[in-house]
């Protein structure tokens, strides 16, 4: 399954979650449904958490189709350095 992108309250990209975690979120009314084509839900409350580093996002040039990859580094973080 694609991952599901994740916005915060103020519609700033967080991690992208697998489907089972934003079923949970959708649930409680703790999030919202904000596109389904890719699927994206946006979190109706603002998160305590603002140290999530950002994801860059790269094209991945196929034979036949472009796709987009969300590149991490080998510890599941982001690739980008601050600075």
């Amino acid at each position: 399954m694609p991952p599901v992108f994740v916005l915060d309250a103020a519609r700033r990209p967080r991690m992208p979650c697998r489907t089972a975690r934003a079923r949970l979120l959708l649930t409680p009314g703790t999030a919202a449904v904000l596109r389904c084509h890719p699927v994206s839900i946006v979190l109706q409350e603002a998160s305590p958490r603002a140290d999530v580093a950002p994801l860059p996002a790269k094209r991945d040039p196929g034979s036949r189709t472009t796709g987009l990859a969300l590149v991490l580094d080998q510890r599941g973080q982001s690739g980008l350095q601050d600075g």
